[in-house]
Formats: structure tokens, sequence, C-alpha cells
């Protein structure tokens, strides 16, 4: 006779199947499987506190993740010596924590994030994970979510090596009990104020540390989600200084407001610091002048310069890598005197390149000055006077048999390529190096086809850092993998993508890391 119930489960690891071969499959949504309309108002809210709950335990299991990667990357491996070049901050990380300073890189590419937004993950993992693991253990019991763990680490990272572990267990006794209470402001606030109540001699050297740390006074970025061609200046600096300088601005802007100007007062804040920056009124000093990067297809800057009546430009211009109409670029020209009665002209103190590219795939294969594509027009083809030959008067610029890339290579790849080419990375190509990507010393030729820009700091990653391959296809398609083996693309601007499945490398086989140029790279 048997009492109760035996139930008996089995349970083996299966692999993924496949997706069936149809073009329009997709997964199923938890939407589908988890209907919201069959909830009323109660199980809504219940189930965002789960999702809530649920986002709080992945985000601690993600810091584990990259926690247990960074143990796997240690300093150790790194180069020895520090040269020109080479990121303070982030040699300063490798020090205290022990990670090469190449791994926010490969968790850059492994995210497809920014190296900043992998070096700030990477931080809060070594946080959260190690002497803020209270907070962290919090994290994953869905105690609190995100974003107030993410302050809380965020206002004790920088003091971090410099407070005693007693301060900060204090800190998170205090402020854990009643972070789930508080907005993620107030919550920052009560931290701050706590680390002062418990550590107030080493605050003053804390700021002295973070000041110091600030090696990026200012950054250049486009406004979030902004395709309007504006942009936007972001200053860190002390309290007190970016007070005054909001305040200058301000009033300044106020009194434009008191002389007629009818504009926003947000414009004419923007209008005063512009002014006061440049001083464009004070002629007692050198001129202020700015590097800016001008980028129109013909038929939008065809558009451009016809002015009011001109057919619509479909196809966008770029300032400095951000999109504008043929409209604002009219605007941009004038007001760096590029118009005159033939067209274009280059600007004072500045210069004027025409980019020739392939129709059929937008592949660059020329760049040259105005004054020169004139005199080739006039010298047509030498062994057809006629023009019935079509033969080709421009195109890439030929190699050279020695390591240094010619005058007219690095113009023909700066161009191309306009910033660094390590996915992910948007450093201008003006200050980026001339990487053979196949490296030279390996028989690696000084072409077109085997150079592309590199910032310095992924120079001299492809040059030293073990593990990591680069190709270049010779439209320019460069193929990066990591030493994990995450695989990504970046491919010129300009250059149209081809039908290949997204991710899929070149036939081209890899070529291993090599040393490419002497030291300091």
């Amino acid at each position: 006779m048997f009492e109760g119930l035996g139930v008996g489960l089995a349970v083996r690891e299966r692999a993924p199947l496949p997706p069936p071969d149809t073009g329009d499959w997709r997964p199923a949504r938890l939407s589908e499987a988890l209907p919201p309309h069959r909830l009323d108002d109660a199980g809504l809210a219940a189930e965002l506190q789960r999702v809530q709950q649920i986002q709080a335990a992945l985000h601690a299991y993600q810091l584990a993740l990259v926690s247990e990667f960074a143990d796997r990357r240690p300093a150790s491996a790194d180069p020895r010596c520090r040269p020109p070049g080479a990121d303070p901050a982030v040699g300063e990380l490798a020090e205290v924590s022990g990670v090469s300073e190449f791994f926010p890189d490969e968790l850059a590419q492994v995210l497809t994030c920014s190296r900043t937004a992998a070096t700030v993950l990477l931080e809060q993992a070594e946080a959260l994970t190690g002497p803020l693991r209270r907070t962290g253990a919090a994290l994953a019991d869905g105690a609190i979510d995100w974003p107030r763990a993410r302050v809380i680490a965020t206002r004790l990272q920088v003091p971090l090596a410099e407070t005693d572990p007693a301060v900060l267990a204090a800190v998170q006794e205090a402020v854990l009990p009643r972070a789930p209470h508080l907005s993620v402001s107030a919550l920052g606030a009560l931290v701050d104020r706590e680390l002062l109540a418990h550590d107030p001699a080493g605050a003053d050297a804390r700021r002295a540390e973070a000041r110091r740390r600030r090696t990026d006074v200012t950054r250049r970025t486009p406004p979030s989600g902004s395709a309007d061609g504006l942009g936007e200046l972001v200053v860190t600096g002390p309290v007190e200084r970016i007070a005054a300088m909001w305040d200058a601005a301000h009033a300044h802007a106020l009194l434009l407001r008191e002389g007629g100007d009818a504009r926003h007062l947000g414009e004419l804040r923007e209008q005063a610091l512009h002014d006061l920056v440049t001083r464009p009124w004070d002629t007692t000093r050198p001129a202020v002048t700015a590097q800016i990067t001008v980028l129109a297809p013909l038929p939008t800057l065809s558009a451009a310069t016809a002015g009011p009546g001109a057919p619509v430009a479909t196809e966008p211009a770029e300032v400095d890598g951000r999109p504008i109409t043929a409209a604002h670029l009219r605007r941009v020209l004038e007001e760096l005197d590029g118009l005159c009665p033939g067209g274009l002209q280059a600007p004072a103190g500045g210069s004027l390149r025409v980019a020739l590219t392939e129709g059929a795939t937008g592949a660059l294969r020329a760049v040259v000055t105005r004054a020169q594509l004139e005199r080739l027009a006039e010298q047509r083809c030498r062994d057809h006077p006629d023009d019935a030959c079509g033969c080709a008067v421009l195109d890439r610029p030929e190699d050279v048999d020695g390591y240094r890339p010619s005058r007219r290579q690095r113009r023909y790849t700066t161009t191309r390529d306009r910033h660094c080419r390590m996915p992910g990375c948007r450093n201008e190509a003006g200050w980026a190096d001339l990487d053979h990507v196949v490296p030279h010393a390996c028989g690696g030729p000084t072409s077109c086809e085997n150079l592309c820009c590199l910032c310095r700091r992924h120079h001299r990653l492809k040059t030293h850092a073990p593990g990591w391959v680069f190709t270049m296809a010779p439209d320019g398609t460069l193929t990066v993998t990591t030493p994990s083996g995450v695989t990504r693309v970046t491919r010129p601007p300009g250059l149209r993508v081809s039908a290949a499945p997204v991710g899929a490398r070149p036939d081209a086989a890899p070529v291993a890391r090599g040393a490419d140029d002497p030291p300091p790279f």
C-alpha cells in the first residue's frame, strides 16, 4: 500500500534548437508568453516589481561575470614600460586592481559599447564585488535596484583606495536600510553626508585626488538621440569655478536680451559662452582658431551652394562626424567664407579637399585639392586626347617601398577612415597613427590597402596585447577579433554595406599580431 505521491524528474542538457529556415522567423517574446493585458492593475504593479528584482539580480550577475573576466586578464601580461600615449588613468587602475590595461577594450568589444562605458562597468564590478560587496549583495538579493546600487558605488568609488574599509562598511550600514525608500538623488546626497560624517579628515584629500584624476577636461558629444545639427561641450571642474562660468554666461545672455536680442535664453547663453571663449573683439591677442571637418556628398554640396530653390538633397553632410542638412551646410560654409562665385574655395587658414568615390560601392578612390582637380581636367588623358578611352587619371596613391607612408597615402587614409578604426572608437583621424594591418616587419606592404587609422592607444593594443587579431579587406573593411573570440567589423564611413551577414568575417586568412612599429608603439 502506497501513501502519498512520488514524482521522478530527469533533467538533461540539450543544445538549443536551430531557428526554422524561414525569413520571417523570430524568437518568442515575453509579452506573448505572459500577455500584460490579462493582468489587472494590482497584477501589473506586482509584475513590474518582480521585473525590477530580476533586473537587479541580472545586474549583479553581470558584475560577477565582469569581475571573473577581469581576473583572467592580469596586468602582468602588459608591457613593462609605459610609453607616451598610454592612458595614465588606466595605468593607475591596473596598478590598484591588477587588471590588464587592455581589458576594458576587450570588454567594450564583447558588449559593443564604448571603452569608457566598459571601464566604468569594470570599476563598478571591482567595487561591488570587493570593498562594497555588501551593496552588491543587496543588489543580487533584489533589496535595491541597479540605479541605487550604482549611485552608492559612484559616490564611494573615488575614495575606495584611500578610505578605511571600516568607514566604507559604516557608510553602507547607514545608507542601505534607507536606500529602497529614497530617490536616487536623495540617496547620493545621503552617501555624501555619511562619508563626510565618518571620515571628515579624508574629505579634502579625496577632493584633491578627484581633481588630479580629471584627465579629460572637456569632451564634445552630440546630445542624446540628437540629429538636429547640435553638439554639447561638457566641462568638468571644481564646483565653484563651474558655478562662476555658468553665472557669467547667464549674465552676458541677459545683457544680450536687454539689448533687443529675442532669441531663446538658452541660445543666448551659448552665444555668450562662445564669445567669451573665442573673444572675437579682442585684437590684442593672437586669433583663436579651431579645426572642424566638413564632409558633404556632391548632391548635398550642390544644393547648399545653389541656395534657396535648389532641389532637396536627401543625403546629409557632416560637421565633425555629426549629420547636418544642406541648408545648415550652406550656413556653415558662409560662416567659414568657403563660398565663392565659382562654387567653393578654401577658407582662410583652412584647406579644401575633394574626395572621389565609386558610385556603386562608395569606396574612396582618390583625394585631391581643387587646383589639382582643375589641372587634371585640363590635361585629360595623355594617351587618348579625344576622351574616348575611359582611362582613369586619378586613383589610390601608389605603394611605397619604405616603412613610412607617403603624404598622399596619409591624406587618402585619413580621409577614408575619418577616425580611429577600432570598433567603437571615435578618436579623430588627425590624432591617429597610420598602422600597417599586416606588420611591415612581417612583410606587410606600405599600401593604402594595408594602412588604417588607429589612435595611439589602439595602435599599442594591436602591437602589444596578446591574442588580438586584425585583418583588413582591400576596400578598407577592418575585422577585429578579441582574445575571447568575439569578432567585430568596422567599415570606412560612406562604404556601402554588402549583402554579407552582419558580423561575417572576410575570406582573407587572419593575420597574427606582430611587432609592427618600434617603441613606443
